[in-house]
Protein backbone atom coordinates (compact mmCIF):
# COMPACT_ATOMS: atom_id res chain seq x y z
CA UNK A 1 0.00 0.00 0.00
CA UNK A 2 3.31 2.52 0.76
CA UNK A 3 4.71 1.37 -2.50
CA UNK A 4 1.42 2.66 -4.04
CA UNK A 5 0.99 6.07 -2.31
CA UNK A 6 4.34 6.61 -3.01
CA UNK A 7 4.20 5.81 -6.85
CA UNK A 8 1.13 8.07 -7.25
CA UNK A 9 2.79 10.69 -5.21
CA UNK A 10 5.81 10.72 -7.36
CA UNK A 11 3.27 10.54 -10.43
CA UNK A 12 1.72 13.71 -9.55
CA UNK A 13 5.02 15.45 -9.04
CA UNK A 14 6.13 14.51 -12.37
CA UNK A 15 2.60 15.50 -13.65
CA UNK A 16 3.00 19.10 -12.19
CA UNK A 17 6.37 19.54 -13.55
CA UNK A 18 5.48 18.39 -16.90
CA UNK A 19 2.91 21.08 -16.52
CA UNK A 20 4.74 24.05 -15.69
CA UNK A 21 7.43 23.29 -18.41
CA UNK A 22 4.75 22.89 -21.13
CA UNK A 23 3.72 26.70 -19.74
CA UNK A 24 7.08 27.52 -19.42
CA UNK A 25 7.69 26.68 -22.99
CA UNK A 26 4.80 28.31 -24.54
CA UNK A 27 5.69 31.73 -22.83
CA UNK A 28 9.25 30.94 -23.97
CA UNK A 29 7.97 30.37 -27.90
CA UNK A 30 5.87 33.45 -27.52
CA UNK A 31 8.88 35.54 -26.42
CA UNK A 32 11.00 34.36 -29.17
CA UNK A 33 7.78 35.62 -31.89
CA UNK A 34 8.63 37.90 -34.93
CA UNK A 35 5.28 40.47 -33.53
CA UNK A 36 7.36 41.38 -30.89
CA UNK A 37 9.31 44.78 -31.35
CA UNK A 38 12.89 45.14 -30.46
CA UNK A 39 11.59 47.46 -27.73
CA UNK A 40 9.58 44.37 -26.75
CA UNK A 41 12.31 42.12 -26.15
CA UNK A 42 14.83 44.72 -24.74
CA UNK A 43 12.45 44.16 -21.79
CA UNK A 44 12.66 40.49 -21.24
CA UNK A 45 15.96 40.21 -18.97
CA UNK A 46 14.44 42.77 -16.56
CA UNK A 47 10.74 41.89 -16.69
CA UNK A 48 11.26 38.05 -16.45
CA UNK A 49 8.01 37.09 -18.13
CA UNK A 50 8.99 33.43 -17.31
CA UNK A 51 9.39 33.58 -13.52
CA UNK A 52 7.53 35.93 -13.32
CA UNK A 53 4.37 34.15 -14.61
CA UNK A 54 5.52 30.56 -13.12
CA UNK A 55 4.78 32.27 -9.74
CA UNK A 56 1.60 33.52 -10.38
CA UNK A 57 0.66 30.26 -11.41
CA UNK A 58 -0.19 30.37 -14.95
CA UNK A 59 -1.20 27.31 -16.98
CA UNK A 60 -2.12 26.87 -20.33
CA UNK A 61 -6.21 25.60 -19.75
CA UNK A 62 -6.85 28.33 -17.62
CA UNK A 63 -9.47 31.42 -17.99
CA UNK A 64 -7.37 34.58 -17.38
CA UNK A 65 -8.02 38.37 -17.07
CA UNK A 66 -5.44 40.95 -18.08
CA UNK A 67 -6.06 44.41 -17.16
CA UNK A 68 -4.67 47.52 -18.12
CA UNK A 69 -2.56 45.74 -21.32
CA UNK A 70 -1.31 48.85 -22.10
CA UNK A 71 0.90 48.59 -25.24
CA UNK A 72 0.51 44.60 -25.27
CA UNK A 73 3.55 43.76 -23.31
CA UNK A 74 2.25 40.60 -21.68
CA UNK A 75 -0.52 40.04 -23.78
CA UNK A 76 1.80 39.24 -26.65
CA UNK A 77 2.68 36.15 -24.32
CA UNK A 78 0.03 35.26 -22.69
CA UNK A 79 -2.45 35.11 -25.94
CA UNK A 80 0.05 32.45 -27.66
CA UNK A 81 0.31 30.44 -24.34
CA UNK A 82 -3.47 30.16 -23.99
CA UNK A 83 -4.45 30.05 -27.21
CA UNK A 84 -4.94 26.19 -27.57
CA UNK A 85 -6.20 24.97 -24.07
CA UNK A 86 -7.04 28.43 -22.75
CA UNK A 87 -9.30 31.85 -22.58
CA UNK A 88 -7.54 35.25 -22.36
CA UNK A 89 -9.50 38.37 -21.65
CA UNK A 90 -8.49 42.10 -21.59
CA UNK A 91 -10.10 44.62 -19.94
CA UNK A 92 -9.74 48.42 -18.88
CA UNK A 93 -7.16 50.76 -20.93
CA UNK A 94 -7.81 48.45 -24.16
CA UNK A 95 -7.31 50.75 -27.07
CA UNK A 96 -3.74 50.54 -27.86
CA UNK A 97 -3.75 46.25 -27.73
CA UNK A 98 -7.46 46.93 -29.70
CA UNK A 99 -6.01 48.56 -32.50
CA UNK A 100 -2.75 47.73 -33.12
CA UNK A 101 -2.69 43.52 -31.73
CA UNK A 102 -5.70 41.88 -31.54
CA UNK A 103 -6.52 42.22 -35.10
CA UNK A 104 -3.76 39.88 -35.92
CA UNK A 105 -3.25 36.57 -36.58
CA UNK A 106 -3.01 34.71 -33.68
CA UNK A 107 -4.58 37.10 -30.96
CA UNK A 108 -8.29 36.61 -33.11
CA UNK A 109 -9.15 34.63 -29.70
CA UNK A 110 -8.80 37.43 -26.98
CA UNK A 111 -11.62 38.71 -25.77
CA UNK A 112 -12.07 42.50 -25.07
CA UNK A 113 -14.19 43.52 -22.34
CA UNK A 114 -15.63 46.62 -21.83
CA UNK A 115 -16.40 47.51 -18.21
CA UNK A 116 -19.15 50.87 -19.68
CA UNK A 117 -17.49 53.16 -16.89
CA UNK A 118 -14.93 56.03 -18.18
CA UNK A 119 -11.66 56.56 -16.52
CA UNK A 120 -11.61 60.09 -15.11
CA UNK A 121 -8.27 61.81 -13.64
CA UNK A 122 -8.70 63.30 -10.74
CA UNK A 123 -6.77 65.48 -7.81
CA UNK A 124 -3.38 67.36 -7.98
CA UNK A 125 -1.42 64.46 -8.84
CA UNK A 126 -3.99 63.42 -11.77
CA UNK A 127 -4.78 59.99 -10.67
CA UNK A 128 -7.34 57.94 -11.97
CA UNK A 129 -10.66 57.25 -10.60
CA UNK A 130 -13.60 54.53 -11.64
CA UNK A 131 -16.73 54.15 -10.75
CA UNK A 132 -17.51 50.83 -9.38
CA UNK A 133 -18.72 48.47 -12.21
CA UNK A 134 -19.10 44.08 -12.97
CA UNK A 135 -16.39 42.68 -15.86
CA UNK A 136 -19.81 40.57 -16.88
CA UNK A 137 -17.70 38.04 -16.99
CA UNK A 138 -16.74 35.48 -14.44
CA UNK A 139 -15.61 32.05 -13.19
CA UNK A 140 -11.30 33.07 -14.03
CA UNK A 141 -8.94 31.51 -13.05
CA UNK A 142 -6.34 34.05 -12.88
CA UNK A 143 -6.90 38.59 -12.93
CA UNK A 144 -3.48 40.04 -13.42
CA UNK A 145 -2.26 43.48 -13.81
CA UNK A 146 1.49 44.44 -14.24
CA UNK A 147 2.83 47.99 -13.25
CA UNK A 148 -1.04 49.81 -12.90
CA UNK A 149 -2.30 50.32 -9.98
CA UNK A 150 -0.10 53.55 -8.86
CA UNK A 151 -2.37 55.30 -11.56
CA UNK A 152 -5.42 55.06 -9.54
CA UNK A 153 -6.63 56.65 -6.62
CA UNK A 154 -7.79 54.69 -3.59
CA UNK A 155 -11.63 54.60 -4.59
CA UNK A 156 -10.33 53.74 -8.14
CA UNK A 157 -8.37 50.53 -6.88
CA UNK A 158 -10.72 49.79 -4.60
CA UNK A 159 -13.63 48.97 -7.52
CA UNK A 160 -10.66 47.18 -9.63
CA UNK A 161 -9.79 44.51 -6.70
CA UNK A 162 -13.95 44.24 -5.77
CA UNK A 163 -14.34 43.68 -9.50
CA UNK A 164 -11.74 41.21 -9.87
CA UNK A 165 -12.85 39.71 -6.56
CA UNK A 166 -16.35 38.78 -8.00
CA UNK A 167 -15.00 37.27 -11.60
CA UNK A 168 -12.29 34.87 -9.88
CA UNK A 169 -13.63 31.42 -8.97
CA UNK A 170 -13.50 30.47 -5.41
CA UNK A 171 -9.83 29.53 -4.97
CA UNK A 172 -8.66 32.02 -8.13
CA UNK A 173 -5.75 34.08 -7.87
CA UNK A 174 -4.97 37.60 -8.30
CA UNK A 175 -1.29 38.77 -9.50
CA UNK A 176 -0.07 42.21 -9.29
CA UNK A 177 3.02 44.31 -10.23
CA UNK A 178 3.81 47.55 -9.58
CA UNK A 179 6.50 50.11 -9.04
CA UNK A 180 7.68 50.41 -5.33
CA UNK A 181 7.27 53.72 -3.46
CA UNK A 182 8.70 54.10 0.27
CA UNK A 183 6.05 52.96 2.89
CA UNK A 184 4.44 55.64 4.35
CA UNK A 185 6.12 58.39 2.05
CA UNK A 186 3.42 61.67 1.01
CA UNK A 187 3.03 61.13 -3.04
CA UNK A 188 4.66 64.19 -4.64
CA UNK A 189 5.38 64.82 -8.24
CA UNK A 190 8.42 62.59 -8.42
CA UNK A 191 6.82 59.24 -6.48
CA UNK A 192 3.26 59.69 -7.82
CA UNK A 193 3.79 56.55 -10.02
CA UNK A 194 4.79 54.24 -7.40
CA UNK A 195 2.74 52.82 -4.79
CA UNK A 196 3.08 51.40 -1.27
CA UNK A 197 3.56 47.57 -0.60
CA UNK A 198 2.02 47.87 2.41
CA UNK A 199 -1.37 50.03 1.33
CA UNK A 200 -1.61 47.84 -1.64
CA UNK A 201 -1.85 44.36 0.48
CA UNK A 202 -3.90 46.26 2.92
CA UNK A 203 -6.80 47.59 -0.08
CA UNK A 204 -6.37 44.00 -1.94
CA UNK A 205 -7.26 41.63 1.30
CA UNK A 206 -9.97 44.41 1.93
CA UNK A 207 -11.80 43.53 -1.10
CA UNK A 208 -11.62 39.78 0.65
CA UNK A 209 -8.47 38.30 -0.83
CA UNK A 210 -5.87 36.37 1.15
CA UNK A 211 -2.85 37.42 0.65
CA UNK A 212 -0.96 34.02 -0.67
CA UNK A 213 2.93 35.23 -1.45
CA UNK A 214 5.45 37.90 -2.42
CA UNK A 215 8.24 37.35 -4.73
CA UNK A 216 11.75 39.24 -5.01
CA UNK A 217 11.89 38.61 -8.66
CA UNK A 218 11.76 42.92 -9.42
CA UNK A 219 13.49 43.88 -6.17
CA UNK A 220 16.06 46.21 -7.60
CA UNK A 221 18.44 47.17 -4.92
CA UNK A 222 19.99 49.93 -6.68
CA UNK A 223 17.05 51.63 -7.27
CA UNK A 224 16.48 54.57 -4.27
CA UNK A 225 13.02 54.90 -4.54
CA UNK A 226 13.37 58.62 -4.86
CA UNK A 227 13.12 59.38 -8.50
CA UNK A 228 10.06 59.50 -11.23
CA UNK A 229 10.04 56.05 -12.76
CA UNK A 230 10.37 57.15 -15.87
CA UNK A 231 13.74 59.42 -15.47
CA UNK A 232 16.80 57.83 -17.10
CA UNK A 233 18.84 57.16 -14.44
CA UNK A 234 15.89 54.37 -13.16
CA UNK A 235 13.84 53.89 -16.21
CA UNK A 236 13.61 50.38 -16.74
CA UNK A 237 15.17 49.09 -13.34
CA UNK A 238 12.97 50.19 -11.33
CA UNK A 239 12.30 48.05 -7.55
CA UNK A 240 9.02 46.46 -8.26
CA UNK A 241 6.42 44.35 -5.79
CA UNK A 242 5.60 41.26 -7.22
CA UNK A 243 2.00 40.03 -4.96
CA UNK A 244 0.16 37.08 -5.05
CA UNK A 245 -3.86 37.04 -3.87
CA UNK A 246 -6.20 33.95 -3.73
CA UNK A 247 -10.14 34.38 -2.81
CA UNK A 248 -11.17 32.11 -0.69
Amino acid sequence: MRLVIATLACFSCLTVAAQENAVADKIRAAMASDIRSEADTDRDRNRKPVETLEFFGLEDDMRVLELLPGGGWYTKLLAPALRENGELYVAIGTNNVSTNLLGQDGFDHVKVIDIGKPLERTGPFRTVNVDAFSFGVDDFDLVLTFRNMHNFAPEGRANINAASFAALRSGGHYGVVDHSRRHMEPMTMENRRRADVVEIIREVTDAGFEFVDYSDLHYRPDDELRYEVGRKTVTGNTDRFTLLFRKP
